[in-house]
């Protein structure tokens, strides 16, 4: 009897109810192209197939009990309560027992079963995501991305080589299934070359992100669909358990995956903020430089999973349209990407207390931008933690004024990174000297950016107030308390006649994207 046949006749058997050593009520069979599931209630039951695909490997029970293990290990980082243990079938195929006597059968993980209408995906067609789970993904994924094992500087794994073989599989496979589509050959034709060029371009990025530890044993497969929200908490599962080289990869590659879900389902605001929240917890802006070309390649996989849905021979015209449609969205999305915007440099202007913070983290969900708050930064290059209070004193410790000024060149350089990686970029800082805000002016002209200075006037007595308050609330990174405020009051050095031609009022948010949407679109480029 071949190892198919004797899962097949393995299957049928466990159909019946009263194979589980727990109480069933119905048993669901869900069959896809590499497993068997088998929903049993409160436990599912996961069978891998014996195939050799090439890129998996299943085909002999050791093979099986092996990759079994893997998913459990892999998945248990993430979703220890829903991954469980890995069980076997024992006796006869015919009449099997679940970690019984006699030969081994073959093999399945065991998993507490949850509603599959929790996954995200299913829950953004229903209605659009919430800024909390959103927050909640970014959150899991910079910790999960902290704890998770590095590759060595010698692995194979994040190499420029083992980084463009799936990058060509792409354009090899969607190519054969997209046919005769115009519209699918010219996009693909655009993101190929863009692809090589880009790929060209940062090879010593990809080399140097594997030395500094940045490719690591990650999740592998993280779209909306492998994530869940069960009783206000974020579940994530489904790691790729069966390809090592789909999951040892640079994070960025990982976060590119999610963003494109968020940019595929037009949340370019989510997206946006769920970019800022990892960049602001984890500090990897010099990611940002691969950011572009990992998001590309993400949705050209889903679009070649779409062309390849597409051609399955079981599938209803209506069925198949909607899969090459699919398949196109994503290329377009892809192809939008390889053009960036003309690159666009805001800072903010204010004492501390006039609502810098709160208008900003609005701000880059109406335009999207990429943040960075100078009380963070601040404390990051401090070695300490956002929330974390220094001890400093007014003009002491982390404020003294070099350290001030080894934070704003600090700024300046990640600015810059982003600038010419082409991200629009906003900087939160108080920015009352002249010289803080001329860094960023001459930056701006270094990066052929457009430039603005978003203005914040408040009254003195409402400034008072909203820092008394959010000092004793202690929930906020800046540490300005009123001592603080009294001394920006004191050396604040008004904007000039020679910047007002950058100033932009911080009345409403919505007018304010709106002037950024008309400089991106403006064929001159410029806000002068």
């Amino acid at each position: 009897m071949t190892e198919d046949s004797t899962q097949n006749q393995l299957i049928e058997a466990l159909l019946d109810p009263g194979r589980y050593p727990h109480p069933v009520k119905r048993i669901q069979h869900v069959e896809t192209h590499i497993s068997h599931v088998l929903l049993t209630g409160d436990f599912v039951y996961k069978l891998k197939k014996p195939l050799n695909l090439g890129f998996l490997d299943f085909s002999t029970l050791d093979k099986r009990r092996f990759s079994c293990e893997e998913e459990l290990r892999l998945n248990r980082r993430l979703a220890p309560a829903v991954y469980l243990a890995v069980v076997t079938f024992n006796g006869e195929a015919s009449a099997p027992r679940i970690n019984g006597p006699g030969p081994v059968l073959d093999y399945a993980v065991k998993m507490s079963q949850f509603d599959p209408a929790s996954t995200l995906d299913r829950l953004d067609d229903l209605a659009p995501l919430s800024v909390q789970q959103v927050d909640a993904i970014a959150a899991a994924l910079a910790d999960f991305h902290a704890q998770i094992p590095t590759a060595s500087a010698d692995s194979p794994w994040g190499g420029a080589a083992t980084l463009w073989q799936p990058v060509a599989q792409n354009f090899e496979q969607i190519a054969l299934q997209a046919g005769e589509h115009s519209e699918a050959l010219n996009w693909l034709e655009i993101i190929r070359q863009w692809s090589v060029a880009e790929h060209s371009r940062l090879l010593p990025d990809f080399n140097q992100r594997r030395t500094q530890g940045y490719v690591r044993e990650c999740h592998g497969d993280l779209h909306l669909g492998n994530m869940a929200w069960q009783a206000g908490e974020l579940l994530i599962f489904d790691c790729i358990e069966f390809n090592p080289a789909l999951r040892w990869i640079d994070v960025m590659s990982e976060v590119a995956f999610c963003y494109m879900d968020l940019r595929y389902r037009d949340h370019r605001d989510l997206a946006s903020r769920f970019l800022n929240r990892y960049l602001e917890r984890t500090g990897d802006y010099a990611g940002m430089r691969l950011m572009r070309y990992y998001t590309v390649y993400r949705a050209m996989v889903r679009a070649k999973v779409a062309f390849i849905r597409a051609s399955q021979p079981d599938l209803s015209p209506e069925q198949t349209q909607h899969e090459r449609q699919q398949g196109l969205a994503y290329l377009r999305l892809a192809g939008r990407l390889t053009r960036p915007e003309k690159p666009i440099l805001v800072i903010t202007h204010g004492l501390s207390g006039s609502g810098k913070t709160l208008f900003s983290q609005q701000l880059i969900m109406q335009f999207e931008m990429i943040s960075l708050r100078s009380d963070i930064e601040r404390k990051r290059l401090a070695g300490l933690d956002a929330l974390a209070k220094s001890g400093s004193s007014v003009e002491g410790g982390i404020y003294r004024q070099e350290f001030s000024r080894r934070t704003y060149d600090y700024l300046v350089e990640l600015a810059e990174t982003l600038l010419n990686s082409g991200w629009h970029v906003l900087v939160d800082a108080t920015f009352i000297a002249r010289w803080q805000r001329e860094l960023f002016q001459q930056l701006a002209a270094r990066c052929a950016a457009v430039f603005y200075l978003l203005d914040f006037a408040v009254p003195e007595a409402l400034l008072r107030q909203r820092v008394q308050a959010r000092s004793k609330a202690g929930r906020d990174a800046s540490e300005a308390d009123i001592s603080v405020l009294e001394l920006q009051l004191k050396t604040q050095e008004p904007l000039t006649a020679d910047e007002a031609r950058w100033v932009v009022e911080a009345t409403t948010v919505a007018s304010v994207a709106a002037r950024l949407e008309a400089a991106v679109n403006d064929p001159a480029g410029s806000n002068r």
